[in-house]
Protein backbone atom coordinates (compact mmCIF):
# COMPACT_ATOMS: atom_id res chain seq x y z
CA UNK A 1 0.00 0.00 0.00
CA UNK A 2 1.92 3.40 -0.97
CA UNK A 3 0.94 6.33 1.80
CA UNK A 4 -0.38 8.64 -1.23
CA UNK A 5 -2.99 6.26 -1.57
CA UNK A 6 -3.55 6.18 2.10
CA UNK A 7 -3.63 9.82 2.23
CA UNK A 8 -6.14 10.29 -0.23
CA UNK A 9 -7.92 7.27 1.25
CA UNK A 10 -8.38 9.27 4.55
CA UNK A 11 -9.10 12.25 3.14
CA UNK A 12 -12.09 11.27 1.07
CA UNK A 13 -13.07 9.40 4.88
CA UNK A 14 -12.85 12.63 6.64
CA UNK A 15 -14.99 14.79 3.99
CA UNK A 16 -17.15 12.12 2.77
CA UNK A 17 -16.46 13.09 -0.91
CA UNK A 18 -14.20 12.31 -3.54
CA UNK A 19 -14.40 15.56 -5.24
CA UNK A 20 -14.15 17.45 -1.73
CA UNK A 21 -10.44 15.33 -1.22
CA UNK A 22 -9.41 16.06 -4.50
CA UNK A 23 -10.16 19.60 -4.01
CA UNK A 24 -8.03 19.54 -0.42
CA UNK A 25 -5.51 17.58 -1.44
CA UNK A 26 -4.92 19.78 -4.78
CA UNK A 27 -5.44 16.90 -7.72
CA UNK A 28 -8.39 15.46 -9.76
CA UNK A 29 -11.03 13.67 -8.66
CA UNK A 30 -10.34 10.89 -10.72
CA UNK A 31 -6.64 10.18 -9.40
CA UNK A 32 -8.56 10.09 -5.75
CA UNK A 33 -11.04 7.47 -7.15
CA UNK A 34 -8.48 5.43 -8.58
CA UNK A 35 -6.06 5.30 -5.79
CA UNK A 36 -8.92 3.83 -3.60
CA UNK A 37 -9.63 1.38 -6.03
CA UNK A 38 -6.07 0.07 -6.15
CA UNK A 39 -6.19 0.19 -2.38
CA UNK A 40 -9.65 -1.85 -2.22
CA UNK A 41 -7.76 -4.45 -4.84
CA UNK A 42 -5.10 -4.67 -2.95
CA UNK A 43 -6.81 -5.04 0.06
CA UNK A 44 -9.51 -7.58 -1.50
CA UNK A 45 -12.16 -5.86 0.32
CA UNK A 46 -14.47 -2.35 -0.82
CA UNK A 47 -13.16 0.23 1.63
CA UNK A 48 -16.06 2.86 1.09
CA UNK A 49 -19.67 2.70 0.82
CA UNK A 50 -20.18 4.98 -2.50
CA UNK A 51 -23.38 7.29 -1.00
CA UNK A 52 -24.00 10.47 0.52
CA UNK A 53 -21.89 11.58 1.94
CA UNK A 54 -19.01 8.29 0.92
CA UNK A 55 -18.42 6.82 4.68
CA UNK A 56 -16.13 3.44 5.45
CA UNK A 57 -17.24 0.21 5.67
CA UNK A 58 -16.73 -1.65 8.70
CA UNK A 59 -12.97 -2.45 6.86
CA UNK A 60 -12.59 0.85 5.73
CA UNK A 61 -12.72 2.38 9.19
CA UNK A 62 -10.09 -0.56 10.25
CA UNK A 63 -8.04 0.53 7.19
CA UNK A 64 -8.33 3.88 8.60
CA UNK A 65 -7.21 3.81 12.23
CA UNK A 66 -4.08 1.87 10.90
CA UNK A 67 -3.47 4.39 8.12
CA UNK A 68 -3.42 6.76 10.54
CA UNK A 69 -0.15 5.21 12.83
CA UNK A 70 1.03 4.27 9.51
CA UNK A 71 1.13 8.14 8.27
CA UNK A 72 2.17 9.79 11.68
CA UNK A 73 4.63 6.91 12.19
CA UNK A 74 6.41 7.97 8.56
CA UNK A 75 5.93 11.72 9.30
CA UNK A 76 7.43 11.91 12.25
CA UNK A 77 10.47 9.74 11.41
CA UNK A 78 11.23 11.87 8.58
CA UNK A 79 11.08 14.76 10.27
CA UNK A 80 13.48 13.31 12.59
CA UNK A 81 16.20 11.61 9.76
CA UNK A 82 15.72 15.21 8.19
CA UNK A 83 16.73 17.34 11.70
CA UNK A 84 13.82 19.09 11.15
CA UNK A 85 11.97 21.45 14.27
CA UNK A 86 9.48 22.37 11.67
CA UNK A 87 6.04 20.84 11.88
CA UNK A 88 4.33 20.47 8.34
CA UNK A 89 0.63 19.25 7.47
CA UNK A 90 -2.41 19.95 9.63
CA UNK A 91 -3.08 19.44 13.02
CA UNK A 92 -6.79 19.17 13.43
CA UNK A 93 -8.16 20.40 16.97
CA UNK A 94 -10.94 20.53 18.76
CA UNK A 95 -12.22 22.19 21.69
CA UNK A 96 -15.25 23.48 23.45
CA UNK A 97 -16.37 27.15 22.21
CA UNK A 98 -16.19 28.41 25.92
CA UNK A 99 -11.94 26.88 25.84
CA UNK A 100 -11.48 28.08 22.07
CA UNK A 101 -12.95 31.71 22.69
CA UNK A 102 -10.54 32.44 25.43
CA UNK A 103 -7.37 30.03 26.35
CA UNK A 104 -6.72 28.51 22.85
CA UNK A 105 -6.09 31.89 20.60
CA UNK A 106 -2.99 32.78 22.71
CA UNK A 107 -1.56 29.21 22.14
CA UNK A 108 -2.65 29.01 18.92
CA UNK A 109 -0.66 32.18 18.01
CA UNK A 110 2.47 30.64 19.81
CA UNK A 111 2.06 27.68 18.05
CA UNK A 112 1.95 29.62 14.10
CA UNK A 113 4.38 31.65 15.12
CA UNK A 114 6.60 28.42 16.00
CA UNK A 115 5.24 26.30 13.38
CA UNK A 116 4.39 28.56 10.89
CA UNK A 117 4.02 25.84 7.85
CA UNK A 118 1.75 24.40 9.84
CA UNK A 119 -1.84 24.46 8.94
CA UNK A 120 -4.52 24.73 11.88
CA UNK A 121 -7.79 23.34 11.46
CA UNK A 122 -10.18 23.97 15.04
CA UNK A 123 -13.25 23.16 15.36
CA UNK A 124 -15.50 23.88 18.07
CA UNK A 125 -18.36 21.33 19.30
CA UNK A 126 -19.70 19.48 22.98
CA UNK A 127 -17.30 17.10 24.96
CA UNK A 128 -19.40 14.24 23.63
CA UNK A 129 -19.12 15.10 20.08
CA UNK A 130 -15.03 15.95 20.32
CA UNK A 131 -14.48 12.34 21.98
CA UNK A 132 -16.53 10.31 19.15
CA UNK A 133 -14.66 12.44 16.52
CA UNK A 134 -11.46 11.55 18.46
CA UNK A 135 -12.31 7.74 18.29
CA UNK A 136 -13.22 7.86 14.93
CA UNK A 137 -10.24 9.55 13.54
CA UNK A 138 -11.06 12.65 12.88
CA UNK A 139 -9.48 14.71 15.00
CA UNK A 140 -5.70 14.37 16.19
CA UNK A 141 -6.69 16.50 19.75
CA UNK A 142 -9.43 17.86 21.63
CA UNK A 143 -9.62 19.57 24.46
CA UNK A 144 -12.74 17.94 26.62
CA UNK A 145 -14.21 18.68 30.07
CA UNK A 146 -12.93 16.10 32.47
CA UNK A 147 -10.90 13.14 31.59
CA UNK A 148 -12.97 10.34 29.81
CA UNK A 149 -12.66 7.11 31.46
CA UNK A 150 -11.75 5.54 28.28
CA UNK A 151 -8.86 3.44 27.66
CA UNK A 152 -8.51 4.46 23.61
CA UNK A 153 -7.56 7.58 24.69
CA UNK A 154 -5.61 9.49 26.62
CA UNK A 155 -4.53 13.19 28.06
CA UNK A 156 -3.27 15.47 30.37
CA UNK A 157 -4.87 18.33 32.93
CA UNK A 158 -4.21 21.74 31.23
CA UNK A 159 -6.50 24.25 32.64
CA UNK A 160 -9.02 24.58 35.62
CA UNK A 161 -12.05 26.62 35.44
CA UNK A 162 -14.47 27.79 37.97
CA UNK A 163 -18.20 27.92 36.79
CA UNK A 164 -20.20 30.54 38.03
CA UNK A 165 -24.08 31.75 37.89
CA UNK A 166 -24.26 34.28 35.35
CA UNK A 167 -27.41 36.89 35.40
CA UNK A 168 -28.53 40.05 33.81
CA UNK A 169 -28.72 41.57 37.50
CA UNK A 170 -26.69 41.79 40.42
CA UNK A 171 -28.00 38.95 43.10
CA UNK A 172 -28.26 39.69 46.34
CA UNK A 173 -27.37 36.12 47.44
CA UNK A 174 -27.55 33.19 45.23
CA UNK A 175 -30.99 32.47 44.31
CA UNK A 176 -33.27 29.04 46.60
CA UNK A 177 -35.32 26.65 45.04
CA UNK A 178 -38.21 28.70 44.46
CA UNK A 179 -35.64 31.39 42.42
CA UNK A 180 -34.13 28.87 40.55
CA UNK A 181 -37.15 26.51 39.70
CA UNK A 182 -39.03 30.61 38.06
CA UNK A 183 -36.14 30.81 35.63
CA UNK A 184 -35.38 28.88 32.79
CA UNK A 185 -31.19 28.13 32.21
CA UNK A 186 -29.64 29.15 28.94
CA UNK A 187 -27.17 26.32 27.55
CA UNK A 188 -25.43 24.33 25.01
CA UNK A 189 -27.06 21.24 23.45
CA UNK A 190 -26.64 18.12 25.02
CA UNK A 191 -23.64 16.69 25.17
CA UNK A 192 -22.21 19.85 26.68
CA UNK A 193 -20.28 18.70 30.26
CA UNK A 194 -21.53 22.61 31.55
CA UNK A 195 -25.27 21.80 30.64
CA UNK A 196 -24.73 18.56 32.88
CA UNK A 197 -23.13 20.86 35.46
CA UNK A 198 -26.47 22.57 35.20
CA UNK A 199 -28.81 19.83 35.90
CA UNK A 200 -26.21 17.97 38.70
CA UNK A 201 -27.12 22.07 40.32
CA UNK A 202 -30.50 21.95 40.03
CA UNK A 203 -30.92 18.04 41.55
CA UNK A 204 -28.67 19.01 44.11
CA UNK A 205 -31.68 22.51 45.10
CA UNK A 206 -34.42 19.76 44.01
CA UNK A 207 -35.17 21.39 41.09
CA UNK A 208 -36.55 20.13 37.93
CA UNK A 209 -34.13 21.02 35.03
CA UNK A 210 -35.88 23.79 32.72
CA UNK A 211 -33.39 24.47 29.71
CA UNK A 212 -33.72 26.71 26.55
CA UNK A 213 -31.09 25.43 24.19
CA UNK A 214 -28.32 27.98 22.41
CA UNK A 215 -26.33 27.46 20.26
CA UNK A 216 -23.15 29.70 20.68
CA UNK A 217 -21.24 31.41 23.65
CA UNK A 218 -22.86 34.79 22.50
CA UNK A 219 -26.44 33.52 21.81
CA UNK A 220 -26.36 32.37 25.75
CA UNK A 221 -24.51 35.51 27.25
CA UNK A 222 -26.60 37.87 25.08
CA UNK A 223 -29.94 36.20 26.18
CA UNK A 224 -28.88 36.04 29.90
CA UNK A 225 -28.00 40.03 29.45
CA UNK A 226 -31.70 40.47 27.74
CA UNK A 227 -33.23 39.07 31.12
CA UNK A 228 -34.57 35.59 29.66
CA UNK A 229 -32.19 33.38 32.13
CA UNK A 230 -29.76 31.92 33.78
CA UNK A 231 -26.59 30.69 32.74
CA UNK A 232 -23.63 28.67 34.20
CA UNK A 233 -20.23 29.67 32.67
CA UNK A 234 -16.39 29.92 33.65
CA UNK A 235 -15.68 32.92 35.23
CA UNK A 236 -12.69 33.75 33.17
CA UNK A 237 -15.08 33.95 30.06
CA UNK A 238 -17.97 35.90 31.58
CA UNK A 239 -15.28 37.93 32.92
CA UNK A 240 -13.51 38.78 29.39
CA UNK A 241 -16.72 39.01 27.69
CA UNK A 242 -18.79 41.27 30.61
CA UNK A 243 -17.54 44.34 28.69
CA UNK A 244 -19.90 43.09 25.67
CA UNK A 245 -23.02 42.35 27.62
CA UNK A 246 -23.20 43.46 30.94
CA UNK A 247 -23.97 40.86 32.72
CA UNK A 248 -23.34 39.82 36.43
CA UNK A 249 -21.96 36.63 37.94
CA UNK A 250 -22.68 34.90 41.24
CA UNK A 251 -20.33 32.31 42.85
CA UNK A 252 -21.84 28.81 43.74
CA UNK A 253 -22.12 28.51 47.28
CA UNK A 254 -21.21 25.43 49.98
CA UNK A 255 -20.60 21.93 48.70
CA UNK A 256 -21.74 23.67 45.31
CA UNK A 257 -18.37 25.06 45.01
CA UNK A 258 -16.75 21.70 44.52
CA UNK A 259 -19.32 19.39 43.25
CA UNK A 260 -20.53 21.68 40.32
CA UNK A 261 -18.42 24.76 40.15
CA UNK A 262 -14.78 23.13 39.73
CA UNK A 263 -14.02 21.89 36.15
CA UNK A 264 -10.98 20.68 34.70
CA UNK A 265 -10.45 20.90 30.94
CA UNK A 266 -8.09 17.86 29.44
CA UNK A 267 -5.87 17.55 26.34
CA UNK A 268 -6.92 14.56 24.70
CA UNK A 269 -5.43 12.22 22.24
CA UNK A 270 -6.21 8.95 21.21
CA UNK A 271 -4.36 6.36 22.58
CA UNK A 272 -0.99 4.28 21.35
CA UNK A 273 -0.96 6.73 18.30
CA UNK A 274 2.18 7.72 17.02
CA UNK A 275 2.90 11.12 17.67
CA UNK A 276 3.36 13.43 14.61
CA UNK A 277 5.33 16.42 14.96
CA UNK A 278 2.71 19.12 14.68
CA UNK A 279 1.36 17.28 17.66
CA UNK A 280 4.60 17.52 19.39
CA UNK A 281 4.82 21.12 18.50
CA UNK A 282 1.39 21.21 19.79
CA UNK A 283 2.34 20.02 23.26
CA UNK A 284 5.41 21.65 23.96
CA UNK A 285 3.39 24.84 23.28
CA UNK A 286 1.08 24.02 26.37
CA UNK A 287 3.82 22.97 28.74
CA UNK A 288 3.46 19.57 29.10
CA UNK A 289 5.94 18.06 26.58
CA UNK A 290 7.43 16.57 29.77
CA UNK A 291 4.68 14.86 31.13
CA UNK A 292 3.77 13.30 27.44
CA UNK A 293 7.56 11.99 26.82
CA UNK A 294 7.15 10.44 30.13
CA UNK A 295 3.88 8.53 29.45
CA UNK A 296 5.13 7.50 25.68
CA UNK A 297 8.85 5.98 27.22
CA UNK A 298 6.51 3.84 29.62
CA UNK A 299 3.78 3.25 27.40
CA UNK A 300 1.67 3.86 30.01
CA UNK A 301 -2.09 5.64 29.66
CA UNK A 302 -1.58 8.94 32.36
CA UNK A 303 -3.86 8.49 35.82
CA UNK A 304 -7.47 9.77 35.40
CA UNK A 305 -8.18 8.01 32.02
Amino acid sequence: MQLKSLRMFLAVCDSGSFGAAAQQLHTVQSNVTAHVKKLEDEAGVQLLERSTPVHATPAGRLLAQYARRMLADHDEALALLQGSSRAAGALRIGSMETTAALRLPPLLARLHQAQPGLDLELRTATTAELLADLLAGRLDCAFVSGMPPQSRLQGWRVFEEELVLVTAFALPRFPDAAQLSAVPFLAFRQGCSYRQRIELLLAARGVAARIMEMGSLDAILGCVAAGMGYGLLPRSVVQAQQHRFGVHITALPGALAQEVARVETWFVVPARQGWSPALRACVEVLGIDQEVAAVDAQGLVPAGS
